[in-house]
């Protein structure tokens, strides 16, 4: 089996409200401690993120590094 791959869509930043990242539905101590998970444990958060992202009730209050780089590609920069 292949090695579980990080969720992280560059977002990083937490729902006060649930606690799970906007980007990738993780909790910090999940993203944290990612890289010591084994690929049970990795597999495990991995099912839940779908059904944790539809709790998260706003988007983040800062542009994502990701919506930047967009942006910035889509303005010529």
């Amino acid at each position: 089996m292949t090695e579980i791959d990080s969720p992280c869509i560059l977002v990083c930043s937490i729902d006060l409200n649930t606690g799970y990242c906007f980007g990738c539905g993780r909790t910090r101590a999940e993203i944290a401690s990612w890289i010591g998970m084994t690929k049970a444990e990795r597999r495990a958060v991995m099912e839940a993120l779908p059904a944790r992202l539809e709790t998260v009730e706003r988007r983040p209050r800062r542009e994502t590094k990701r919506a930047r780089l967009a942006r910035l590609r889509a303005e010529g920069r």
